[in-house]
């Protein structure tokens, strides 16, 4: 009879003996370490990005554990560090703010703050989610695509301000429903009685609308393609209002979605929730937080407004309750609503794939 060995159990790693605050900069980092009293053992001051890695090699033990604020390269930070050392934390900085002092500012004082919170425990509840590779490269892919939404929308406004210069008025007739499309090309160039400059700058900005459409639709071709292999993308289209562009960017921000006990933990994460000043037994509820992630709060608006334009049920209630909160608070009180079907579907979605998992096992 042959017997199923168990495989080995992980090594256990030392405690931790020193604690790091690194305190990152765009050129250099400045790293201080403090012991379980405190006191500061190790300080390193302007460690280029050149000598970061053999730096780090030769100083992490798996007896350090490592606190950084986020910041621009954050990730690969983090993904170098992490092998090297017993753990590393991520902190927003505007969380932390409030428990540092600010009667210095040098990033000597900044890294021993930082080491100091986190040897006291600190830290740890305010820890950053770490996102893994796929989800940072969707968010990356979403954020460049409003970028460059945002580059045209600045360039669209910029020639709407050299027609009300001149007093002229967008092109009329025929296919003339999208001003900016490549067929307008001509009537923009051919502007009457503009300036040299002026002329300079509405082929700049006409070139500009040109380079961010094409760019968008290559990031949308990829977001297509990546929710066409995405059965969670797949599942959110169902909502109404929902399409590949606004499924993609919730699935970016949400990451996994077994972060979020409850569906009000989502609702607080995108900002949607409503602030609430209680006192003497007396609750009052006001606008929206608008904390957390924006771009998962102004899709979940973007959608609710899609759908109560075309979707029956959502113009039903959309008329319900404009008359008693307003247009505007109508319309996220339903945006609030329809991420709370986003967080039923996924959390089910995902605890049916748990379950697969779980029955395909070898017994």
């Amino acid at each position: 009879m042959s017997t199923s060995s168990s495989p080995p159990a992980a090594p256990v790693p030392p405690p931790i003996s020193r604690w790091f605050g690194l305190d990152i900069h765009k050129e250099y980092l400045t790293a201080v370490a403090v012991n379980a009293e405190m006191t500061v053992t190790f300080t390193a001051n302007k460690i280029s990005w050149a000598q970061f890695q053999s730096w780090a090699r030769k100083l992490f033990t798996l007896s350090d554990s490592i606190v950084i604020e986020m910041t621009t390269n954050t990730w690969e930070v983090y993904d170098f560090l992490k092998p090297l050392c017993h753990s590393v934390i991520v902190v927003h900085p505007p969380t932390i703010s409030g428990m540092m002092p600010h009667n210095a500012k040098t990033d000597k004082h900044d890294a021993t703050q930082l080491a100091q919170l986190h040897a006291a425990g600190l830290l740890a509840k305010d820890a950053v989610w770490i996102p893994p590779a796929h989800v940072r490269e969707l968010r990356t892919l979403i954020a460049n695509r409003y970028k460059v939404v945002r580059m045209a929308s600045v360039a669209k406004n910029r020639l709407h301000n050299v027609l009300h210069r001149h007093h002229l008025e967008l092109p009329t007739g025929k296919g003339t429903s999208q001003p900016f499309s490549p067929k307008q090309k001509e009537y923009w160039l051919s502007l009457p009685n503009l300036s040299a400059t002026e002329k300079i700058e509405v082929e700049m900005n006409w070139d500009t609308i040109t380079f961010a459409t094409a760019q968008k639709a290559k990031i949308e071709d990829l977001l297509k393609q990546m929710a066409a292999k995405d059965e969670a993308a797949l599942l959110l289209q169902q909502i109404p209002g929902i399409g590949i562009v606004v499924a993609m960017t919730i699935l970016g921000a949400i990451g996994d979605i077994a972060r979020f006990k409850n569906p009000t933990k989502l609702v607080g994460y995108a900002g949607l929730g409503a602030k609430v000043t209680a006192s003497g037994g007396k609750s009052v509820g006001g606008r929206i937080t608008k904390a957390g992630r924006k771009d998962l709060r102004h899709v979940m608006v973007e959608a609710a407004s899609h759908a109560i334009r075309c979707h029956p049920r959502w113009k039903r209630e959309f008329a319900r309750l404009e008359p008693r909160l307003g247009k505007n608070k109508a319309k996220v009180a339903i945006a609030r609503r329809m991420l709370i079907m986003v967080w039923h579907l996924l959390s089910k979605a995902e605890a049916t794939t748990r379950l697969t998992r779980h029955k395909s096992r070898p017994a």
